[in-house]
């Protein structure tokens, strides 16, 4: 599509702008919001608010998960049109979007920035404050080296807007575009979701009962086991499997267990915030063919048997084969349903982020297994399997960042001049 532009322009003070149009003002945020700075004191309101993922959700106050206040009467209450802003922790996250406007009233943390939009339509100063959030316009701020900022940080940032009128048209574009694009977003979000779920039955399906629809099935005489194929060989993990705890080897590659893909390379993920110390010397070396678990989270399926070569945190737990079996098939058998179920009945703690796994009961736990030969072919029609749902899921991923690369780049447009969409509205 393309779009009209402005023609007569000026120079933009905001150096991340460049140029506007020459009938818009820039005029400094004070002088166009204000910031908001009502305290809770009788605990007047009891909405509980939260911003995560650039916008403003509600939460419930009487949650026991997470870190809470010794009282809600310190955050800060918000209206409707009010905008607010995340800004700590500047220098370790560079990745979350930092700002997003309230839609009713309610609390929240008074180590948030909220400001009220006076001299300028509250959608167009959100709209605006992500394309600068996007833009890490806040990351610059105070000299680039600041962990958090104040609203007297944000006092004299520039702000570019044209007349109320054309910040209306502008809106009004911005509304629609916005929806169609989340739209088709969450289109392709719930198809990657039926992706993941057609992995894991077919997963679940292959490793508890073969890839032969006409095998004899017997009873296991496992309740969460069900069925199993009549020539399979019952055992327990313990004649698979035994801890070790091998330290020393602190110039290897660094790995870490996850949930999705088992056991990686640390720095091939961004996402993981977890910071690596210099001493590695107590991380536990991890063969080939290990088994890694992360005890705290082997209720979610966060285990694997490694096809790497490394070191992992000494809070892991690390196991070594001793019986037969087929590494691949065996991976798979331990991530699939209802394996993170089992691992959770077996866990214990008060609350679910402290649930603990003992190895000791893992090791009892009892394992149903084929033929080598024939963990070898169900292997193999696995992996067949993720090749083509992950393909799938890679090319849905990819339309997905496509979309919220367009949707940004057009509010920034927007709201910078940089387009002309008042005939569009």
């Amino acid at each position: 599509m393309s779009y009209a532009t402005y023609t007569e322009r000026t120079d933009a003070i905001a150096p991340w702008i460049d140029n506007i149009p020459s009938h818009w003002s820039e005029k400094p945020l004070f002088a166009i919001a204000r910031e908001k700075q009502a305290k809770n004191i009788g605990m007047k309101e009891d909405n509980l608010l939260s911003l995560s993922y650039g916008r403003i959700k509600r939460k419930d106050i009487n949650t026991s998960d997470g870190l809470l206040p010794a009282s809600y009467e310190t955050y800060q209450i918000v209206e409707a049109d009010n905008v607010v802003f995340r800004l700590t922790d500047l220098q370790n996250d560079k990745r979350s979007l930092r700002s997003a406007i309230c839609s009713e009233r309610g609390i929240i943390t008074s180590a948030y920035v909220a400001v009220e939009p006076t001299g300028i339509n509250p959608a167009l100063f959100n709209y605006l404050m992500r394309a600068y959030d996007v833009q890490k316009v806040f990351y610059s701020m105070g000299g680039g080296m600041r962990q958090s900022l104040g609203f007297d940080d944000l006092r004299r940032l520039p702000i570019v807007a044209p007349d109320l009128e054309e910040q209306t048209a502008i809106v009004g574009y911005l509304d629609r575009e916005t929806v169609r694009i989340d739209g088709l977003i969450e289109k392709k979000t719930r198809f990657i979701a039926l992706l993941n779920d057609k992995e894991k039955a077919a997963i679940s399906r292959f490793v508890r009962a073969g890839i032969d629809p006409n095998a004899n099935m017997i009873d296991s005489g496992v309740e969460w086991r069900g069925k199993v194929p009549a020539h399979w060989t019952r055992g327990r993990m313990k004649n698979h499997f035994k801890q070790v705890k091998r330290q020393g080897y602190d110039d290897l590659t660094v790995l870490s267990v996850y949930r999705e893909f088992g056991v990686i390379e640390k720095s091939s993920r961004t996402d993981n915030i977890n910071k690596t110390p210099e001493d590695l010397s107590k991380y536990q070396l991890v063969e080939p063919n290990d088994l890694a678990i992360n005890k705290m989270k082997a209720w979610q399926g966060s285990m694997g048997v490694s096809a790497l070569r490394g070191i992992t945190s000494p809070d892991y737990v690390v196991m070594t084969p001793v019986g037969e079996h087929n590494p691949r098939y065996m991976h798979h058998y331990l991530r699939a349903r209802p394996m993170p179920w089992v691992y959770r009945l077996i866990s214990n703690g008060i609350r679910t982020d402290q649930w603990r796994m003992e190895p000791e009961k893992f090791l009892e736990l009892p394992v149903f297994l084929p033929p080598l030969e024939e963990q070898q072919r169900i292997a193999d029609r696995i992996d067949l399997e993720l090749e083509r749902i992950r393909g799938l899921i890679a090319k849905t991923d990819r339309s997905i960042a496509l979309l919220r690369e367009k949707r940004a780049a057009l509010i920034t447009a927007a709201v910078t001049g940089k387009i002309d969409v008042r005939h569009m509205a």
